[in-house]
Parts: C-alpha cells; structure tokens; sequence
C-alpha cells in the first residue's frame, strides 16, 4: 500500500533541486559558517551559529583537526497536524530563550492582532502563510544557547505540505511531533510518526500541547502519551521523550510549570540541550566506517588532490583505503583541511585526499576503509517517496544521484499497484546502468540515499532511501 508524502519543497509547481538535501547534507552551512567566521572573527561570539568551531589536536594525530567542541549543533524539525500550535511552540521558544532581536519582536508586535506579540508570525513568514493563519513552507531557524547551537525546521501540518515534513527531517537528528491535548492522536499524527520512523530519525519527541485548554490533567497526557508511544515503537522509533506543554502560555517550553506539578521530566529546552547528538552511522558517529564522495579533483603540477566532504566517519594518513566502484586499493598519503595538512579528518568536514598510488579517480567515486566496504551493485532496492506530477511506471528511465555520482537507471518494478503517483511512497527496484557504492539507509543517511531525476528536462521525480520498506498507511489524497 502506499502512502501520501504531499507536497515537497515550494507549494506552488513542481518541486524543485532542493530534494538532493538529501545527499548534501551540511555542505554549505559548514562552509558559509567558516567564511563567516574567517571574515569576521573579531565579532562573531562564541555559540553563534556562524561561529566557526575551535579545532583541537586529536591525540595520536598531530595537528589532526577533531571535531567541534561545546556548543554542539541539533538539528530538528516540527510536524503536527493542523493548528496543533507548532509555530507558536517555535515563537515561544524563540522568545523566552531569548533568541529573538528586539526589531523582530517589535515587528511581530505590530502585525499582532492580539494585546500581546502573535509568536507564530516568528516563523510563519510567507504573505500566504499569515493570510491564511497557516504553515506551508519550511521555516529554518538558527539560535543558540550556551550549551548548544540549534537548526530547526518548523514545517507545515497540513496533509497536502505533508512532503515538506520530509525534507525537514532528512537531516534532523531530532523531530517535535506536536499533538493538541483535547483532539489526541490523529492520523496527522501517525503519518508522521511513520515519515520519521522511515527517515530514521533518532529521538522524537511528542509535545502534548494546549495542556491549559485540557485543565492541566495528567489523565489527559498520560493517555495521549501511551498511545502515541506504542504506535511509534512499533514502527521502530528508537526513542520516543513525551512532554506535556502550553506553548500560548509557556508551559514546561523554557521554564517549568508550575500548573503541573504532577510532571517531573525535561521541558522542551531543556531536552534539546541533552539530547545525545551523535546517530548512529551518521555524521557525529566517529565508530562508523568512512564514506568519502569525490567531488572534484585539483591538480597542481604531478600532485592530485581529490576534494570532497566526509559522508560519515574519519579518515587519517595511513589508512588502507578502496576506490569505488572500480575496487582498486591504495594508501593515504596526506590530508589537507581548510589549505592546511593535518593528519586526520573526520564527517562533516571537507577535505582533499592525497594518495600512494596513481589511480583513475573522478567525481563520483567513493573513498572508503579497505577493511569496511559498502555493497556495489546495480540492482537497488528502496523505499521511494514520489515528488512530481508524472506518475513512476516501470520501464521508466532516470537519473539516479547518488551523493556526488549520477548514473543511468531503468525502474524494474514498483509494488502494489505497480505505479507511484504524485504523494505516494512505495516500493521500487531500480537497474543502474553502471555500479553504484551505496549503503543501507539504516546504516547511513547519507550513502543510503538517493534521487530520481528526469533525464528530459531534469525535474526531480523521486527521493529513496536503500533497503527500506515502505510503510503501509492510508492515502491522504483519497
């Protein structure tokens, strides 16, 4: 069966490129908040986003730039249904963890209808948005504290802007799933409960909001909480934090309530800056083997470098290394990070490789551990959200990018109804016409992950994640 996914990206149009956030992941905030910091050192304080993180000497590597130390960053991402408060619960936070500039409240103030500031209009920016007292795109947001810098997305709840939810959790490491205390859990909710479960997000937190409409009663959470937990776990969510709140008043968002005294876990905040930021096979998990894209190669004089970002992991010179998917094997012979020679780097950071031997390297190849190799192959099998108004049928040709490769591909076969429409998710076998270095999405976000382009006029089609399975929920169009 498959499953609606709604409207990716902008809402008016087909979607566009911003679907391949799916395999770029961090690039440019990495290197917009290192030139910030590079250009402006003497104004940027410590814990801004912009803020370039300080390098320390990784022991048994000297000079080895290691990764940033406190103030970390979590990114995460609303979802909700409908009018359950996520953008008053972003401007509340905003708001009392004194994240916001005084011309901005002073703006919002004015655009309030209300005695008071209208938080949501914080992140519902769009003319539309406001008109219509609804989200539909994706708000980002960056703010910090002193104990962590954060990236949110604040997306829509509305059924139709469901996809919009994927784009902002394909990269969080944490999602907010809010529920309105008098309605409980709806089938919004399950929806997305079960996008964050395929996306493999790793901590969810279900904000049991409009706790003053329901009298503060804890009968009321505790059920709420129950039944969304046993429905999240059974989906294979890893990790589900429940916590009843009032965003309109602030309740247990910053500050701790004092109208539930019956409550003695974390607010909000307080569980954004303890919540453990390294995933599993991810960019913080410096267990996970290295995965290395190519994406350019620079020549100066004989020397090659070959520049990219690391996917996952950490590589150091010396290191027994594959090329992929050629499989010829080699030595690292020198790291350089930033212009500068280190010698070690790990996820997230770019770098260019040197190595022992002369091999044919190109972009789109794939750096990784002689001793950890992901699967080559040219059968894929996935887990596909479609994106375009073009139904996928099998026979269809694509494009299939993968990281920094693009290759031929032909869809084998789609199950169930053997097509996917625009909304759905479903499950597709794939034939590459040449091999492809990729890993489980479950092991990695990152290599596990692909899209579907048209190869006509280069719309995106699809976004997949390998050797996922589609989850079986109701069709939001019908």
């Amino acid at each position: 069966m498959t499953a609606d996914v709604s409207a990716y990206g902008h809402p008016y149009g087909h979607p566009p490129h911003v679907t391949a956030a799916l395999m770029m992941r961090g690039i440019f905030q990495e290197a917009r908040a290192r030139l910030t910091a590079g250009a402006a050192a003497t104004v940027v304080p410590e814990g801004h986003p912009n803020a370039m993180p300080q390098l320390t000497e990784e022991p048994g590597a000297p000079g080895a730039p290691a990764a940033a130390t406190e103030p970390d960053l979590l990114r995460w991402a609303t979802a909700g249904s409908v009018d359950d408060g996520k953008s008053t619960l972003v401007g509340r936070l905003l708001h009392d963890s004194k994240s916001v500039l005084a011309d901005q409240l002073e703006a919002v103030s004015r655009a309030s209808s209300g005695e008071g500031p209208d938080l949501a209009l914080l992140t519902d920016g769009l003319r539309a948005e406001r008109e219509q007292g609804i989200t539909i795109d994706v708000a980002y947001r960056y703010f910090a504290t002193p104990r962590r810098r954060f990236i949110l997305a604040d997306t829509p709840g509305h059924v139709q802007y469901t996809r919009n939810m994927v784009t902002g959790a394909s990269t969080a490491t944490l999602t907010v799933i809010l529920v309105d205390a008098r309605k409980g859990v709806v089938e919004q909710t399950r929806r997305h409960a079960a996008v964050a479960a395929l996306l493999r997000v790793p901590h969810v937190v279900l904000a049991v909001n409009k706790m003053d409409l329901a009298g503060y009663e804890e009968a009321v959470f505790a059920s709420i909480a129950a039944e969304f937990t046993r429905f999240a776990t059974g989906l294979g969510v890893p990790d589900v934090t429940a916590i009843p709140i009032s965003a309109l008043a602030g309740d247990n968002v910053v500050e701790p309530s004092t109208r539930m005294d019956w409550y003695r876990g974390p607010t909000v905040l307080e569980h954004l800056e303890n919540v453990p930021v390294a995933e599993e096979g991810g960019e913080g998990d410096t267990e996970a083997p290295a995965r290395f894209p190519v994406q350019y190669v620079i020549r100066t004089g004989e020397v090659r470098r070959y520049a990219g970002q690391l996917a996952s992991g950490a590589l150091r010179v010396g290191d027994r290394v594959t090329v992929l998917p050629s499989g010829r094997s080699t030595t690292v012979t020198g790291i350089d990070v930033l212009g500068t020679e280190t010698g070690a780097a790990r996820a997230p950071q770019s770098a260019a490789l040197r190595l022992a031997d002369d091999l044919d390297v190109s972009r789109g190849d794939l750096v990784v551990p002689a001793r950890a190799l992901p699967t080559v192959s040219r059968d894929i099998d996935a887990a596909v959200c479609h994106l375009h108004e073009r139904p996928l049928r099998p026979g269809d040709h694509v494009l299939l990018k993968h990281t920094t490769r693009t290759v031929r591909a032909v869809v084998r076969r789609i199950a169930g109804t053997g097509r996917l429409a625009l909304n759905e998710i479903g499950q597709v076998q794939l034939r590459t016409a040449e091999p492809v270095a990729f890993d489980a999405y479950a092991a990695s976000r990152r290599t596990g992950s692909f899209v579907l382009i048209d190869p006509g006029d280069g719309a995106t089609l699809a976004a997949g994640m390998t050797g996922e399975t589609a989850p079986e929920l109701p069709d939001a169009n019908g």
